[in-house]
């Protein structure tokens, strides 16, 4: 019998294969499904500088039932909102979205949301109700299903509002299968980790039980919007190239390697053409495929080109990083550091490290590790990143005056225009030696202000119980003392306690000062 081939639509490869988006079972299906829809919103507030008011909500649809069961999310923004007639599509057809760009953004696949929207529907085969406006005089409503094997949104319902308030943003919400009991408490660890790394951002969440968290604002200040920006050389494949030709308006190979890639301007077009042997003069669109062949290769050699433009990523800063810390940890020590620019297959990335000592912090039998990328928390599969095998492997915390019980948090924060996840469900950082390169240094460069925090702390715990000891004998001593000498009047001993009392003090407040910084 002759073998039978069909052709699979990309959303049903994904309900088939949904583990690989993180859509794994009922209690990682809810984890994945509000952070996909945080994720979708922040990204849509700060594109635009937009300071992000969300509201989360979990209902159960049925009462006195052992989880799994069916929930309500409803997730509401005031991003930019969207167009009316790309909402079915971006809703409900899978790899249809606004990422495909060369731009820092928290989505890289375009698959988040409509994993969430598929999971809902082949759960409990329910519809997915999508409200949206771009702040114009109509707000426009749709009620959404998913065709699996065609790929393409099926419209059930469409209505227009009107909108004289002018709101902006977008609010979505579907029913779902979960079991929120075993997903609670990463929940709300995501959400606490989410109010850290973006503290100009309002997060309200109220859960099936209507308990109300609140995470509020600490500053107004928001890091600038990433913007787009052309392929490095050294980060362009075959099919990157030949999809360039095609589309390319040029006329000459030097003017195409100007307008196609970053940071390449006459002399570089010039001297890297000759380098690979073709004409600047030569059309791009009459090139063999051999010189194609020829020209990619010698791209990945050529060492002329400039470093990747890292003016197009979107980093926390200093001060946005430190106002999260201790916003949601209040330490009592606290040091971040910003690494300089650097690149991996051409992209650009910045690595941002911050550590914190006592606060909220409890103490453990190891570091407590916070993972960003992108401004994304990632909770699971912490043993696989990157980042723990700099702090948990390559770092000699005993060098830094760490012991194991020491209540310290590092964080780890990571922009770029493509992250290395090692999977799809975007939860841990691959093993790249220039990332690893870059978060250690970062790493042993605020463990250095720990260090010398925690020598002064130490010091002046010395200096405490000394005083203590002053306090408890130097009185007796005083007054034996004159006894034997025969003297009527005891010493008065108050000034020598006051000036070392004085003295703690002052290095008290010192340390207090090198604590905050």
């Amino acid at each position: 019998m002759a073998e039978e081939f069909k052709e699979m639509s990309p959303s049903d490869f994904f309900y088939r294969n949904r583990d690989i988006a993180g859509f794994t079972n009922p209690s990682r299906a809810i984890y994945s499904t509000i952070r996909e829809l945080i994720e979708n919103s922040l990204d849509a507030c700060e594109i635009n500088g937009i300071l992000p008011d969300i509201y989360i909500r979990v209902s159960a649809e049925t009462e006195e039932t052992p989880d799994p069961t069916i929930y309500r999310v409803r997730v509401e923004d005031n991003g930019s909102g969207m167009p009316s007639e790309v909402i079915p599509s971006a809703f409900g057809q899978v790899l249809f979205g606004s990422k495909y760009k060369l731009r820092q953004t928290r989505g890289t696949f375009g698959l988040g949301v409509k994993m969430a929207v598929l999971y809902g529907q082949i759960t409990t085969h329910g519809q997915s109700r999508i409200l949206s406006s771009t702040g114009t005089s109509k707000m426009y409503e749709y009620t959404l299903m998913m065709d699996i094997q065609k790929n393409r949104p099926i419209v059930v319902k469409h209505k227009v509002h009107s909108n004289k308030a002018k709101w902006h943003g977008t609010v979505v919400e579907f029913t779902t299968e979960a079991d929120y009991t075993r997903a609670m408490a990463k929940i709300l660890d995501y959400l606490k980790q989410t109010a850290i790394v973006v503290p100009y951002a309002n997060l309200t969440f109220v859960d099936p039980r209507g308990r109300f968290y609140k995470f509020d604002r600490a500053t107004t200040l928001m890091p600038k919007p990433p913007t787009e920006t052309l392929p490095h050389p050294h980060g362009t494949d075959m099919e990157t190239f030949k999809r360039m030709i095609d589309s390319t308006s040029s006329r000459t190979m030097k003017d195409f390697m100007k307008r196609h890639f970053q940071r390449v301007g006459e002399a570089i077009a010039r001297r890297f053409l000759e380098f690979s042997g073709i004409s600047p003069k030569k059309n791009p669109r009459k090139l063999a495929q051999e010189e194609i062949v020829k020209l990619v290769n010698a791209i990945k050699n050529y060492d002329g080109f400039l470093s990747p433009d890292a003016g197009c990523l979107s980093p926390l800063g200093d001060e946005l990083l430190r106002t999260g810390i201790k916003k949601e940890l209040a330490p009592e020590f606290m040091s971040v550091y910003q690494r300089k620019p650097a690149a991996y297959s051409g992209f650009p990335f910045i690595v941002e490290v911050g550590v914190a000592y006592g606060g909220d912090i409890l103490k453990t039998d190891g570091i407590l590790l916070y993972r960003f990328a992108n401004r994304i928390p990632l909770l699971f599969d912490e043993a696989s990143d990157i980042s723990y095998k700099v702090t948990n492997e390559m770092m000699n915390w005993r060098h830094y005056k760490v012991l194991p019980d020491t209540p310290i948090a590092v964080f780890v924060h990571i922009c770029s225009l493509k992250i290395p996840y090692k999977t799809v469900g975007k939860e841990f950082i691959a093993d790249r030696p220039e990332v690893e390169h870059e978060v250690l240094n970062a790493m042993r460069e605020v463990a250095r202000h720990l260090a010398l925090f925690l020598s002064k702390k130490h010091h002046m715990e010395r200096e405490k119980k000394r005083l203590d000891v002053f306090l408890m004998y130097l009185p007796k001593i005083a007054f034996f003392s004159a006894k034997l000498a025969k003297k009527e009047k005891v010493p008065d001993v108050k000034r020598l306690l006051r000036s070392v009392a004085k003295y703690a003090e002052e290095q008290g407040e010192e340390e207090g000062t090198e604590g905050s910084g």
